[in-house]
This record gives structure tokens, sequence and C-alpha cells, in this order.
């Protein structure tokens, strides 16, 4: 800490028991986030902040015959600060009208501007440290990441749920000043000493994330969407490689120019985790684990469709009102047929369907390790009435989130475990040069909700669908990738219809088919209302993501001859 002022020695000295003291924080260090690979995605750096003793400044003006205009405009030049900002600074009262002793000039100041604050040679003004949190690659990570506030504690993202772990604690630093505000010098003692933060290392991948949000801005963009999700994971062990919401936004300069606090909150919602919607279709591959784990539907059993069925007094059909005529419980998976699952939801029964869709997370958080998240939304068991049960079944008349959604998904990918979705890898320290890890992710709450022949056998109908089904446009030659589309109305939350033309799109997927090292899910939110099914919007976002993605995780394509129908 640097004090502009004269030194008066004696006099200090014989004023000593008179003194009274200005504590400052003294700022630790903020801790890095990183990826998985040790790349930088946010650090803190050293600045400077400047505070100033009113009585003092004041002083020093009038003994030196300088007017406060003419301080006020050059303070106002160096810290590019409106001279009537300046002003009301340097006036500021207490409550009660009473001049301020000690006032905060400005936060966040680089050295260039501190030299030239020194070379005014002002007394009064003090110069301590500060810090600043700077994201290099701007918008990256950026719903992920969240960013800080002026005082250097998270405000969202990762920054606000491990904010403990990565703010450390301030020290403090004394200034001392004599009762008359004579101009004396300040004395400062560090009382206590800044404990700086701890590193987090992200389950993020840099290369899999640059991936995503060029696959979600794509997306975005073709399809005049108003947003994009993309969330890719490792199902076996829960973390996130990717997260990408489109658009997003610069974590460097968060307050966007002209829009409301409203507005601006908005922006910064990771929809991934927040964002509840009709799943549509995809929600199938719920439907048909319920169906296998409670022993409700074997391959021998034969589903009529005719392009429609009645429950109750309500005509529900197919999607295109499509006679499928006589299939199988895989056909109605390929086929995404809506009377076909209809009349599975009716042979899982309510008790039982409702019991394993609590059982896979639905209609409760996840607990992912940000803020943020949404619940979803699943009537109470009482309250399902038979024409819900079959809504229901093809993913109508129940919401998600996305990350609730892939939760449940893994589990049929990695054999049946439910396993928390999460992005701290680990938290640490550097000792000697070395990394130290002080804590690992652990509160994965790992729970068994389907056997693991069953989801194996759910992931052969899976790949079927990619092959000769709904999702064919993602199939890549040489790979076994299993998924499965949706398309749905979205909900209008003001009365609880539908939105006219408007629709939610989306994809999810898993390869290899046989032993999944990756899942994803894809989520367009309004595409063009022209152009909007999810074989349309979705599965080509999908293939893309899949033919860069495979590369990067080291996944060789089989040498097999196609066997696409």
């Amino acid at each position: 800490m640097v004090y502009l002022m004269a030194v008066n020695g004696s006099k200090y000295k014989s004023l000593a028991l008179e003194q009274q003291t200005k504590s400052i924080a003294v700022p630790p260090i903020r801790g890095a986030i990183l990826d998985i690979n040790g790349q930088e995605l946010a650090l803190s750096m050293n600045i400077y902040r400047l505070d100033v003793d009113l009585n003092v400044l004041k002083k020093y003006l009038v003994v030196k015959k300088i007017p406060e205009e003419q301080a006020n405009l050059q303070l106002s030049k160096i810290l590019n600060i409106d001279k009537s900002k300046i002003k009301e600074i340097l006036d500021d009262k207490d409550n009660k009208g009473n001049p301020l002793q000690f006032v905060s000039l400005k936060r966040k100041v680089e050295k260039k501007v501190v030299d030239n604050i020194k070379a005014l040679k002002y007394s009064g003004i003090i110069i301590s440290k500060d810090v600043d949190r700077t994201y290099p690659n701007d918008n990256f990570l950026s719903h992920v990441m969240g960013h800080t506030n002026l005082d250097g504690n998270g405000v969202n993202g990762v920054e606000l749920s491990y904010n403990n772990e990565l703010a450390g604690v301030p020290g403090v630093k004394v200034v001392e000043a004599d009762r008359e505000s004579n101009e004396l010098p300040y004395t400062e003692a560090v009382t206590v000493q800044p404990v700086n933060g701890k590193d987090l290392t992200l389950t993020i991948d840099e290369r899999v994330q640059e991936l995503a949000q060029k696959v979600a801005k794509e997306t975005l963009a073709k399809n005049g969407a108003k947003s994009v999700s993309i969330t890719i994971m490792n199902p076996k062990n829960g973390e996130i490689m990717a997260m990408a919401n489109a658009p997003d936004y610069n974590l460097n300069i968060p307050y966007v120019e002209g829009k409301t606090s409203k507005e601006i909150q908005e922006i910064w919602k990771n929809r991934a985790i927040s964002s509840a919607f009709e799943p549509g279709s995809i929600f199938k591959v719920i439907t048909s684990a319920a169906a296998l784990q409670n022993n409700a539907v074997t391959e021998k059993d034969r589903f009529i469709s005719n392009g429609s069925i009645k429950v109750g007094d309500k005509l529900l059909y197919s999607d295109n009102k499509e006679n499928y005529g006589i299939e199988t419980f895989s056909d109605i998976i390929k086929n995404s047929d809506n009377v076909g699952f209809v009349k599975l939801g009716q042979m899982i029964g309510k008790a039982n369907f409702y019991k394993f869709i609590e059982l896979a997370g639905f209609g409760q958080k996840t607990n992912i390790d940000m803020p943020g998240e949404g619940t979803g939304i699943v009537k109470d068991l009482n309250n399902i009435t038979p024409l819900d049960l079959a809504t229901m079944a093809y993913g109508q008349g129940v919401a998600v989130t996305q990350i609730q959604y892939i939760a449940a998904f893994n589990a049929v990918a990695n054999g049946g475990t439910w396993i928390r979705p999460h992005v701290m890898k680990d938290i640490s320290h550097i000792e000697n040069g070395k990394k130290v890890i002080d804590k690992q992710f652990s509160n994965l709450n790992e729970k068994t909700i389907m056997d693991k022949e069953k989801a194996t056998q759910l992931r052969t109908y899976l790949e079927r669908v990619v092959k000769e089904g709904t999702a064919v446009g993602t199939y890549i030659d040489g790979y076994h990738i299993a998924g499965k589309t949706g398309t749905a109305n979205e909900v209008n939350s003001t009365n609880g219809g539908y939105k006219t033309g408007k629709y939610v799109s989306s994809f999810a997927g898993m390869a290899p088919a046989s032993d999944p090292k990756v899942s994803l899910v894809i989520t367009i939110e309004e595409p063009n209302a022209s152009n909007y099914y999810a074989a349309q919007t979705a599965v080509p976002a999908a293939r893309k993501l899949f033919l860069e993605l495979f590369p990067i995780i080291n996944m060789a394509p089989n040498n097999v001859v196609s066997t696409k129908k």
C-alpha cells in the first residue's frame, strides 16, 4: 500500500495517542478456474484501488492553494470519471449530513493510472492493492462459469456455487490519522495476512466445449431459434464434458447496456439446468425403461396402431396419424408411435409409471453443483388421470429440464445407475510448485433405477432408431449411435395451454451403443415454424457433434460394412 502525503515525523510522534484508524481490506487472490486439462478459464490479476482521506486531501488543497474545481478536473481526466461524479464522491456525507472522512474513489485501477495519480502528489489519496477477475475467452462457457461482482464475489455459475473455496480470506491493513486530520504520515500495519483462494478444476474439456458452442451458435442461426442448449456428458461417472447455451454472454462485460435488470438476469440464466420444457418423444426412452423394469412388456407383445386411440372421450393421434399396423415393442420406439406408447403406458399402469419417473429424478432437482436449477413438473400421483397417463407416456403433460433428462438417460447408457451430474473435478492449491488436491467431487448419490440387462436391451432398440427410424440423419458409418428424437408444442406458462406455432425440438444420443462412453442432449427452443421437427433441426446438429467429438475422445470407428437401412 502506498500513501501520497507529506511526512512530518516529529509531529506524528507527539500526536500518536490521539490517532484514529481506518481499516482497509486487503483482497486475497481468488483461485483460478481450469478445465479438466489444466487450461485457465478464469484468473485474477493484481491491480489497485484508490481511497481518500477527505480531511487530509482538502486541507492539502487549501495549503497548496489548489482550487477544488481544479483537483476535481485533474482526477476526472486521469480516472476517466465524470467531473460531477468526482465532486459527488469528494463531498460525500453520512446519513446525518456530516462530511465523511474516508471514501472510496475508484476500484480496479491499472498501474499506469496509479502512476498518474502519484504524479499529482496530492496528500490524502490512499493507494492499495486490489484484484480484478478476468476471463481470457470472453463468452466461453459463460453460463457454467458465471462471473463476479465488484467485491470479487461470485454472482452466478460456479463462481457462485464454489465462491467459498475460490474467494479466500481478506487481510486487513490499518490506516492511522490524527483526530485533527492534520497533514501527517499514515502508517500501515498488516494485522491479518490474506489467505488466497483455492483453484477449481472442472470436468469440462475445453475442446469439447468449443465444439458444443460452435454447433449451438450455428444451430441457433440456421433455425432462427430463440435458444439452443447442448449438454455432453460421460454417462459412467456423471461428469459434464460440455454445456453450451446460445445465446451466451461476455463474462468480462456481464451487464449489457440498455437492458433492464430482468432482461440481464434472463441473459445470465443457464437454460440447460433451469428451463423446463415438455420433452415430447425423447421421454419415450423413459417410458420404455419403465415398461422393461416393471416387466410390463416383452418382444412377444404386439401393438396395433391405426393412427389414433380414444382415451375417455378424447381422441389421441400419432404425429401425422400414421397407420403402422401391427408393431413390436422395438417398432413403436423406432417409429416413435404415440398410439403404441399410449397402450404401453396403460400396460405399465399409473402407479408403476409414477414410481419409476420419480426414481429417475423427474419433478425434483438433480442437485447439480450449480445455482439456479429448476425442478420440472410432474403431477401428483393422485391427480394423474387416464388421459394424463396416456399423454405422459409420449412426453406431453410432463416438463423436464435438460440436465434432469440427461441424468436419467445416462442410467440407460451406463447399465441402470442414476448418477448426479456435476462440473467440479477437484479443489486444489499449489504448494512448492505442485498441485495439491484438497477435495474431489464425491456427492454422486448413485442409485440403481434399472437392471443392467434391460438397459442393454433398450440401447439396442435406440440404436435401431438411428439406423432406420426418426433419427436416421444422425447415422455415421462405422459408429454405433443410439438415440431418440422429440418434438413438442411449447407450453404457454401464462395460461397452461400451448403456444400457437411454437415448438421445442430435441435429440438425445449415446455412443457406442454397446457400452456408451459419451451421451448428449440438444434442445432447440422455437425453431422456425416451417421447419421445426427434431429430424430437421436437432438431428443434423447431433450428427455434427458426433462427427467432431469422436476424434477428440479417441473413439475410432469399427471397420464394418454399413448396416443402415
